[in-house]
């Protein structure tokens, strides 16, 4: 996070030398703050919101209820609210501001295609993501990169709609506008591959956390086998939201070059079932 911001401010600062206007790091600092805040606090229903996520009514899904019970117990966390999403490919994610205010979904997928132990295995790794606080780390993630995507933009936009006639004028020293022209190409990727690897991280985090609540990894490990297996597409699948997944919403993608991996939202799931096995729980 530290370093998201302080990229922020590069940017802005460098932008703010191109033009000679310091304002513009001062607006680029505030809304990124502005953003941040926002987002957090309001993401478990702007996800509900992507995914068309409906509650999860308990004499609905009465066993579904008693696995997350049991595990917020365990583990003691508050119970979230659950919610179910009508779709055929099996998947779940968790969102949400805190452990108070935190959401877990699932799909029709996932509950007809996972037995017990398998399902509980997934629900511990979505309450891990809730216990670890991986909600708001994502979500300040991913609204930093968009900023620093839509910083760029404006500032290339100036450039192009007369922005650079007004450098010349005002005398900004050409190495820190030709500078600018890099950071606004390159930034905005350096930014995706930060909220990436962050992404990455945090899903092995959640194995293991998951494993460690259930005792049983293998269980999880099985989990991820079936749904990596399984072809059918995610509809409600959106760039936005696609971290938030237990699995990789997106189907049918060869991912196994180091390069592929560096633009992955997961980490391959063979890297995932080997690292659950090897805890020796």
């Amino acid at each position: 996070m530290a370093g998201f911001f302080l990229l922020i401010i590069g940017v802005g600062w460098l932008f703010a030398q191109a033009y000679q206007d310091s304002s513009i790091l001062y607006i680029a600092v505030f809304f990124s703050l502005f953003m941040n805040v926002l987002s957090y606090w309001f993401s478990d229903k702007i996800v509900i919101m992507l995914t068309r996520a409906k509650p999860a009514a308990k004499e609905n899904f009465p066993e579904l209820h008693r696995i997350v019970e049991n595990l917020c117990i365990t583990a003691g966390l508050p119970m979230p609210k659950i919610y179910y999403v009508d779709e055929a490919a099996p998947n779940a994610f968790a969102t949400g501001r805190d452990p108070k205010h935190a959401v877990v979904a699932v799909t029709r997928g996932i509950l007809e295609r996972l037995d017990r132990s398998e399902l509980e295995g997934v629900l511990a790794h979505e309450l891990s993501h809730i216990g670890n606080r991986d909600m708001l780390v994502s979500t300040v993630a991913v609204v930093l990169a968009g900023f620093i995507a839509m910083l760029s933009d404006i500032f290339m936009r100036m450039l192009w709609w007369g922005g650079g006639r007004r450098r010349d004028n005002q005398g900004g020293h050409p190495i820190i506008f030709i500078l600018a022209i890099a950071a606004a190409v390159l930034a905005p990727i350096a930014a995706m591959l930060m909220q990436l690897a962050i992404s990455r991280k945090r899903e092995f985090l959640a194995d293991a956390s998951g494993a460690l609540l259930t005792r049983y990894p293998e269980g999880l490990a099985s989990a991820l086998e079936k749904i990596s297996r399984d072809p059918t597409p995610l509809s409600v699948a959106q760039n936005a939201t696609a971290h938030l997944w237990l699995d990789d919403p997106f189907k049918g993608r060869s991912r196994t070059s180091f390069f592929h991996k560096l633009f992955m939202t997961h980490p391959p799931v063979e890297e995932r079932i080997k690292a659950l096995k090897s805890l020796g729980i």
